[in-house]
């Protein structure tokens, strides 16, 4: 039993100019993969047969296990993140998305919140657009640290800002990364799929 390494939902060059196949080879196919063989690794010694990837991240949250939830909360993060990703124009706000990004001050006002947050976030995490009482919020999390752990934060969207996700295509530059990414390659249908509130859900996965 373990768990796998999600393909990307787009081929590895379907962002370009704005990410590149590189930063996928890298991103995904190294960090991305790292992560589910490390928390595979520990199967047998810390009992993980049978849990689903949510179950092993709350459980290493309640534990206290900081190498199991660092390493299993990376791949839900990443797993969510390559789903908000689509090609440029693809895309586009349901109805109900438009309307709370309206009453958020409009989709402008919102893409310059979120990457406010995520240039303004020191060190490495995880920008995260999340449904809030009805209601869009903005926040951000150190690290591996995830929504999944957070009774009433549901996630919409996430922009990673650790260096590894954009200094391939940016060097240093996370403002113009940010910036690039939210204008013109969200996955606003997966966006909107989320106001369900069964974002936790849709990055989850079984062991095989």
């Amino acid at each position: 039993m373990a768990f796998a390494l999600p393909p990307l939902p787009f081929e590895k060059s379907a962002l370009e100019p704005f990410l590149s196949a590189e930063t996928f080879d890298y991103h995904h196919g190294k960090h991305h993969k790292a992560y589910v063989d490390k928390t595979n690794g520990w199967e047998a010694e810390k009992g993980l047969g049978g849990k689903t990837l949510v179950e092993v991240i709350q459980q290493a949250k309640d534990q206290g296990d900081k190498g199991l939830f660092n390493n299993s909360a990376q791949i839900w993060n990443h797993s969510f993140f390559w789903q908000c990703l689509a090609p440029a124009g693809s895309t586009k706000p349901s109805e109900k998305l438009a309307g709370l990004i309206a009453d958020f001050g409009g989709e402008e006002a919102l893409l310059t919140k979120l990457k406010e947050e995520a240039v303004g976030h020191f060190a490495s995490g995880w920008a995260w657009l999340v449904l809030d009482n009805g209601a869009l919020k903005i926040t951000s999390l150190h690290d591996a640290d995830t929504p999944v752990v957070y009774e009433g934060m549901k996630p919409l969207l996430t922009l990673d800002v650790w260096e590894h996700a954009y200094y391939i295509d940016y060097r240093n530059a996370r403002p113009d990364f940010a910036d690039k990414v939210l204008k013109n390659v969200i996955n606003w249908d997966f966006v909107s799929q989320n106001l369900d509130g069964a974002g936790v859900s849709r990055a989850d996965q079984e062991q095989a």
